[in-house]
């Protein structure tokens, strides 16, 4: 077995997948299980249609899951650099993959990999959305949903069935009286109905914004881009036009094929006219050198324990106002400093200055076996009232002769 081939499978021991994969299970067995009283496949033709049915959108939404997770998105190569030497100007270097980020390519700090025409990071699939298994997992989310309606509808209609099973039986209505519920199965099918309930709607938002985002050629993280070079241009005579919007059609198949096998190569990619492969990239480079400009430097006062929830260290005001992200909390002592890029009321987003650091690393592709080094680059949230902003930073005696700016 390949090595990449094992870190793939390793993908399967967490709790996204596991959760994940029980949901599948628990749902496709206690439906057939009800479905086998409310409409017996062996009894008439529409009933072995209708289970061969809900087989089929069972069956497709695991495969679709499974290979999913083993593709993966489609990483860049570790230390990638562009053919035509002129364009380094134009990309974005990754310190940690010690190498140039492709045109749509970002790099994900869970993956720890530059990922190419990277969307999101799915904890369902312990990895990310992105390039290489974009069409397996819009497959996935729209049989789930398909399969899930079903599956309500059986449950729901049997559960309906088997509360009144005694009154068929008064009523001499015999036909009506083929579902018989114990205890344990009845507890299995509400138990199933919510999930089918909670899948429908969850997931179909998810496979709502996901075609959404086929539609129109952009990614959750170019949705932001945009955004944001759109409030960059806004009140000028120019306007940014966003490269890979091909039109509805074309934008569909960019991602859509029968086998769902990845388009292109990941790193070239399909631009209108007036665009070029660097369009959006450039764009990246200037707001980011905006944000630059706008870094403010902090020196944390308090030690930040890094919870996500610091009732008792910060107070129950800080900890309920914890932002909405998944982004991580960082844990900082006093003297550290910090550059912030982000402002909340109660809390900071910024990057600790540190030395560089180092740690080993197994999850680098084309490498075997082999130890890769990285520096750790440490960002996160910090409970804003922990720091004190430095009005002079650049002093050559720091520590001794800044003048701090307390937040209230």
């Amino acid at each position: 077995m390949s090595s990449s081939l094992k870190k793939s499978l390793k993908r399967f021991l967490h709790w996204g997948p596991a959760v994940a994969i029980g949901i599948i299970k628990c749902v496709t067995l206690t439906t057939l299980y009800i479905n086998s009283m409310w409409w017996p496949p062996n009894r008439s033709v529409g009933g072995m249609i209708h289970q061969m049915v809900f087989l089929i959108l069972s069956a497709l939404s695991a495969f679709n899951y499974v290979m999913g997770t083993i593709c993966g998105p489609g990483f860049l190569p570790l230390k990638w650099e562009p053919k035509d030497k002129r364009a380094k100007k134009m990309l974005q270097y990754c310190s940690v993959c010690e190498g140039y980020k492709a045109p749509r390519s970002h790099h994900c700090r869970k993956c720890e990999r530059c990922v190419m025409k990277m969307d999101h990071h799915c904890p369902w699939l312990n990895t990310c959305v992105g390039w290489n298994n974009h069409a397996y997992f819009t497959s996935f989310l729209a049989f789930s949903v398909l399969g899930c309606i079903q599956s309500t509808i059986i449950l729901s209609a049997s559960i309906y069935r088997g509360i009144h099973y005694s009154w068929y039986i008064y009523t001499n209505q015999l036909h009506l009286a083929t579902v018989q519920f114990g205890m344990i199965s009845l507890s299995l099918s509400i138990f199933s109905l919510g999930l089918s309930v909670g899948v429908v709607i969850a997931v179909g938002m998810l496979l709502y914004f996901q075609v959404r985002a086929i539609m129109r050629n952009r990614t959750g993280i170019e949705d932001w881009i945009l955004e944001k070079a759109n409030y960059r241009y806004e009140g000028s005579d120019k306007n940014f036009i966003f490269p890979y919007d091909l039109g509805t059609w074309d934008n569909i198949k960019q991602v859509a094929d029968p086998s769902c096998a990845p388009i292109g190569d990941g790193i070239h990619w399909k631009v209108r006219s007036g665009c070029n492969q660097y369009t959006l990239t450039i764009e990246q480079i200037a707001q980011k050198e905006e944000k630059r400009a706008r870094t403010r430097t902090y020196s944390i006062q308090k030690a930040a324990s890094g919870s996500w929830l610091p009732f008792w260290t910060q107070g129950f005001v800080v900890a309920l106002n914890t932002p909405c992200t998944d982004e991580p909390r960082i844990k900082l002592d006093v003297g550290d400093i910090v550059k912030v890029t982000r402002w909340k009321k109660y809390w900071l987003f910024g990057e600790k200055v540190q030395g560089a650091k180092q740690k080993t690393d197994k999850n680098g592709l084309n490498d075997g076996d082999k130890l890769i080094t990285k520096k750790i680059r440490i960002r996160g949230w910090l409970p804003r009232k922990c720091a004190v902003e430095l009005v002079n930073p650049d002093s050559d005696d720091e520590h001794e002769h800044f003048t701090a700016k307390k937040f209230n």
